[in-house]
């Protein structure tokens, strides 16, 4: 059987990282009833950004995360129709 594994890498501002993490695990939570998901994990790691935050940088990270649960879903999907061919 073939699998994919799916890396995503965000970059939020420490203060929001938790509400955004838990946003996450929820996302998550949603996609594991209806599909079959296998491991997995959120890691955090602290960086430092050289120029001042601005409004188009959250904008850009928000548009991001939109593309990343769209593209989560289409992945999802895509494992559980291979699932479901399989068995």
């Amino acid at each position: 059987m073939l699998y994919k594994k799916i890396n995503v890498e965000l970059i939020v501002v420490a203060d929001e990282a938790e509400a955004v993490i838990g946003e996450l695990n929820s996302a998550l939570d949603q996609m594991e009833e209806r599909y079959t998901l296998f491991g997995g994990g959120i890691e955090t790691v602290a960086v430092k950004h050289p120029g001042a935050r601005k409004r188009s940088a959250l904008a850009h990270t928000i548009a991001a995360g939109e593309s990343v649960a769209g593209a989560l879903k289409v992945a999802r999907e895509s494992v559980a129709t291979a699932f479901r061919a399989v068995i």
